[in-house]
């Protein structure tokens, strides 16, 4: 069932320029999202994410993990990850995600967020670890945040909400010429838990 079958609307493109980002809104009924939500609560493996920032390593709130098709090594902020085997959830999950934004992806980037006041930063996804121009597939449970781009010359924003069960794909040159970041807020008390399928190169 797609509950937001709105050709139009799931075709747009979200950027003015330089990239493609496409809104699916809800892809998944509520009951559906809320057993996931609370699925990926209670068996993903979390841990504190960490960075290492002008050589001091900095421990996060924000807890993810990292899962893929093979032991993915993905460095970034200057730590390296090694992917986990799927689970049962993600795999289904996953097949979704690819059914709806018609790209593949081998593995997936997990944050969960505690509540409003945890965040990310400006940032682009552009390790040399992914596919050059590739297809990231953005699916959130949980709290609605808000998500938002700025064009690294223009410095023009464009930002969105993002719903429990959605998707949202950034594609093409995305994460060239934009940075996109989850601005914290002290109005959200709720988790929120976020997927990133992506494409692992060089294996």
């Amino acid at each position: 069932m797609d509950l937001f079958d709105n050709t139009a609307i799931r075709n747009k493109n979200w950027l003015p320029q330089d990239g493609t980002v496409n809104y699916y809104g809800p892809i998944l009924p509520h009951d559906k999202a809320s057993f996931y939500y609370n699925c990926l609560l209670e068996y993903i493996e979390w841990k504190n994410d960490e960075a290492v920032i002008f050589g001091k390593r900095i421990i996060t709130k924000r807890k993810v993990a990292w899962y893929g098709d093979k032991p993915f090594e993905y460095t970034y902020s200057n730590t390296t990850k090694l992917a986990l085997s799927w689970t049962k959830e993600l795999l289904e999950l996953k097949a979704l995600c690819e059914e709806k934004s018609g790209e593949t992806y081998n593995s997936c980037l997990l944050n969960l967020y505690h509540n409003g006041e945890e965040g990310m930063a400006w940032h682009s996804d552009g390790e040399t670890d992914l596919k050059k121009n590739g297809a990231i597939a953005s699916l959130s449970f949980g709290a609605e945040r808000k998500f938002a781009f700025k064009h690294k010359k223009s410095k023009e924003t464009v930002s969105l909400i993002l719903e429990n069960g959605s998707l949202l794909v950034m594609k093409d040159e995305t994460q060239t010429h934009w940075l996109h970041r989850l601005p914290p807020t002290k109005t959200i008390q709720k988790a929120r838990v976020n997927l990133t399928f992506r494409t692992i190169v060089g294996y």
